[in-house]
């Protein structure tokens, strides 16, 4: 059956152990946000495409076919954003790759493979032991009803839809075949991690602006 493919890139995460905002971080000639932008297109249209930034911050020029929506109320974690960014989605999307905007090296096979393995359920997620991946994980825009109850409830842990939707939990080792280091799951907190991802890309140089 055919799937309308979206993306959801929430950037609204304070940053604070970064330091400076991650969605503005040069990564080569591109800003991160952009770079993921771009790797994202590989896979999903840019029209299906929102990404979710938190009230006043400022963004990276962007291709003008992406929404970019507001965190309704602040300080509560990716749920708020994956449900605004849901809100977005419907009637544009049937499913939605969601991720953050620190994942400079994602793979899109990656993220086409997950929308593969959705296949008849309503979540498809990566999980590693006990750890899943919310934010590399495919939804469908039907659970946006369950969201928006977990967050009426304060039930603000994404794993809560995890537990009551019908949930694809995908061992990580089934995906290194399209992701060899599980790059795609490499999220950049501190500016350590930034450095190296830049050696890893190729930047030696370090960043072109800061």
């Amino acid at each position: 059956m055919h799937v309308e493919r979206g993306a959801i890139i929430l950037c609204g995460g304070k940053s604070s152990r970064m330091g400076r905002d991650k969605a503005m971080l040069a990564f080569g000639p591109e800003r991160m946000l952009e770079r993921v932008v771009r790797l994202l297109g590989e896979v999903v249209p840019r029209e299906r495409m929102v990404v979710v930034a938190a009230e006043g911050q400022a963004l990276p020029e962007l291709p003008s076919e992406i929404a970019v929506v507001r965190d309704e109320r602040p300080e509560r974690g990716p749920m708020e954003g994956l449900a605004a960014g849901l809100r977005a989605q419907v009637g544009r999307s049937d499913a939605v790759y969601a991720t953050a905007c620190d994942v400079p090296l994602l793979v899109p096979a990656f993220v086409e493979r997950m929308f593969e393995l959705l296949a008849g359920h309503e979540i498809a997620v990566p999980r590693g032991g006990e750890f899943h991946h919310p934010l590399a994980a495919v939804y469908r825009t039907g659970v946006l009803d369950l969201a928006e109850r977990l967050l009426a409830g304060d039930r603000l842990r994404l794993r809560y839809l995890f537990d009551e939707s019908d949930t694809c939990e995908v061992p990580v080792d089934a995906l290194r075949d399209v992701d060899p280091t599980l790059a795609t799951l490499e999220n950049l907190n501190y500016p350590e991690d930034y450095e190296r991802t830049l050696r890893v890309a190729g930047f030696s140089g370090g960043p072109i602006d800061g």
